[in-house]
């Protein structure tokens, strides 16, 4: 005897033409931001993103670092 499965109801989207897409919630599909609005929360997170002398310096050490135990191992 088959056993029956529970599965949650989900609303599909009939634009979406891509199964995984199919499959999300219709909250996913809203509206886009008007431009203003966007344009500040691209500003917010271009200046969250930004690398300071600190990282550089970091990633230059770092990068020193692996090129030296490279060579030596290599030599």
């Amino acid at each position: 005897m088959r056993r029956l499965q529970r599965r949650t109801l989900v609303l599909t989207s009939e634009s979406a033409r891509h199964p995984f897409r199919r499959t999300l919630s219709p909250r996913v599909f809203v509206a886009a931001l008007p431009a203003d609005v966007e344009a500040a929360e691209n500003e917010q997170a271009r200046r969250a993103w930004r690398l300071s002398g600190a990282d550089w310096r970091g990633f230059l050490s770092a990068y020193c670092a692996s090129l030296v135990a490279i060579a030596v191992f290599i030599a």
